[in-house]
């Protein structure tokens, strides 16, 4: 006798179908698993056993063998358990074929017939949209990520048992509510009030506000103490709400990583990665992605960059560009997004006092030299705006903040602004001025001929690469967005040259 249960997987960012296939057959009695499954998945023969003894059924006394097709892609985790106890029920004639045709099941399961939360259960969801299904059965505690999934009817199962019973139409199973909101409104009352409190620092804030208004990446040095740190802290708060789609990708990529399984992620993600972080762990690799990928739509803080390992630095420097990372290994190619602002400190020497006037640095030419070279010239090339902060005065650091200033809120609502004014220039969400290309830049930007002068000589004095020459641009362009300009003007174009510095 032949079983077939639909189920699936996920496979990098997106998923993959399988079939988990049923054979039994007379002979001394046992349970094997084929089809490319690894470790994790071949230990599904003891769950699933104990599974449908506990849960009340009665498990074959023959061979009984699980192909998981198709057998040319490995599988991994416990996706599976749930489809292949079924598929043994089918077999031993506990369930009909009827009653699992045309259906997906996910899930694990427990010793006792418990179904537990899988990860990546949108990108399951997803293909299984995408292959014309449109009933599928899910562990209830997944229930929440499947709401962000549209047009399609979404059930929660608690336990085999549970399951066996829905299957017989004797209960009802709890279902996926979609609705796809922009959770992510909600602020963090405590964080938003860290722009207020950080006293002096005008040219910085203003860089900022530029920076997170266009999606910009940005470096700030400046020597120890200056606040480099805690400005970049405060982005997190400006960062503007999420949209529905970027709420499903980012809830994708974490529950792909583990870190969530059961809700959606509301908020845009901070990632803030220690230095001595491996480049697999920033970068990702075929078991999941990576700190570039987690901080998608979102921003990468990297406190002290020249800190972090050459090889690690120079890893960014394709997904900066390409808005993604495809890590290729011998039998598989996985790709996974990495669309992120990244906001960079540093100091401007080893000691941190180079320029500074109350402290004498002690570094060599040699030593500074080395230090800023650790930041190299293809990668500056790909950070748009570069600021220096100085330290401020230590009697300006307990004054009192005026009541009615909320220099928070007002920052916030300009860069809302902004971005809605992009939202309306491409017709499309989640599009930034810093993700144009050199085309779109040519056809969808308005400069005046005193700013295209401007420019034409900046990038004869300052040597501008074409990288850099477009990224002015797209600094400018966000500028007047701020500015609620119709095109670039001249004022424009000389605030964004402030920020090409090395």
């Amino acid at each position: 006798m032949i079983s077939k249960i639909h189920s699936a997987t996920p496979y990098g960012f997106e998923g993959k179908l399988v079939e988990v296939e049923g054979d039994m057959n007379k002979g001394l009695p046992a349970f094997n698993i084929v089809g490319m499954a690894n470790k994790t998945i071949n230990e599904a023969r003891e769950r699933v056993r104990s599974a449908i003894i506990n849960s009340g059924f009665s498990f074959p006394s023959r061979k009984v063998t699980i192909n998981l097709a198709p057998a040319e892609f490995p599988k991994d985790g416990t996706y599976l358990d749930l489809p292949i106890a079924l598929s043994v029920l089918v077999l031993s004639g506990q369930l009909l074929k009827s009653d699992t045709y045309g259906r997906i099941f996910v899930g694990e399961l427990s010793l006792n017939g418990e179904v537990k939360p899988v990860r990546g259960v949108i990108n399951i969801l997803e293909v299984a949209k995408r292959a014309g299904y449109s009933e599928i059965f899910v562990p209830v505690k997944n229930l929440p990520q499947a709401a962000l999934v549209s047009d399609l009817t979404v059930y929660g199962v608690e336990t085999l048992q549970e399951l066996f019973l829905a299957l017989k139409s004797q209960i009802t199973l709890p279902q996926a509510k979609n609705s796809l909101k922009a959770l992510g409104a909600a602020e963090n009352a405590a964080g938003a009030t860290i722009l207020d409190h950080i006293r002096g620092q005008k040219l910085a804030k203003r860089a900022m506000t530029i920076a997170i208004a266009g999606h910009h990446n940005i470096l700030i040095s400046g020597p120890p103490g200056a606040g480099k740190t805690l400005l970049a802290k405060a982005a997190a708060n400006l960062l503007p709400d999420l949209t529905p789609d970027e709420m499903v990708d980012i809830t994708k990529l974490y529950s792909i990583a583990g870190f969530a399984t059961e809700d959606a992620i509301n908020k845009r993600p901070f990632r803030s990665p220690h230095h001595t972080a491996s480049a697999t762990s920033i970068i990702g690799g075929a078991n999941g992605p990576g700190e570039i990928s987690l901080a998608h739509k979102g921003v990468l803080f990297l406190d002290e960059i020249p800190e972090f390992p050459r090889s690690v630095l120079e890893s960014l420097r394709q997904p900066l560009e390409d808005k993604r990372i495809v890590i290729s290994r011998a039998n598989q190619k996985t790709m996974y997004p990495a669309d992120f602002m990244l906001i960079a400190t540093m100091n401007p020497c080893p000691c941190g006092y180079l320029g500074d006037p109350t402290h004498e640095c002690k570094c060599t030419e040699t030593q500074i030299q080395n230090y800023q070279k650790r930041l190299s010239g293809p990668l500056f090339d790909r950070i748009d705006m570069s600021i220096m902060v100085e330290k401020v005065d230590n009697a300006d650091l307990l004054k009192t903040i005026p009541k009615n200033d909320d220099e928070h809120s007002v920052v916030k609502n300009n860069i809302t602004e902004a971005i809605a004014r992009q939202r309306a220039r491409y017709e499309q969400d989640g599009k930034f001025n810093s993700s144009l290309s050199s085309f779109e830049v040519s056809q969808k930007l308005k400069m005046e001929p005193a700013a295209k002068k401007l420019l034409a000589s900046a990038s004869k004095q300052l040597n501008l690469s074409a990288r850099s020459y477009f990224k002015t641009i797209k600094v400018a362009q966000t500028i007047a967005d701020l500015d609620d300009s119709g095109e670039i003007l001249n004022k424009h174009l000389a605030e964004a040259l402030t920020f090409r510095r090395r």
